[in-house]
């Protein structure tokens, strides 16, 4: 379980790596993991969702937790 560090954001063994989300492709640092309260077809509902910041900088990218996994070290 992770542990609560304020403002939804939770600690993960990968904050401040090098990471991939396999749904898009996209590879960066990841930043945060966040529980946060999302709208959906059906309502809203919460989700935990992980933000990658792209090399060189740039809007973070959303995505969920379970889509990140490791890059090695280039």
């Amino acid at each position: 379980m992770s542990r609560d560090l304020g403002f939804g954001h939770e600690a993960h063994p990968l904050i401040g790596r090098l990471v991939r989300d396999v749904a898009s492709g996209t590879e960066g640092l990841l930043m945060a993991v966040v529980v946060e309260e999302v709208a959906t077809h059906d309502g809203r509902r919460w989700t935990r969702r992980a933000y990658i910041r792209p090399p060189g900088g740039g809007r973070e990218l959303p995505t969920a937790v379970g889509n990140i996994e490791p890059l090695a070290a280039r």
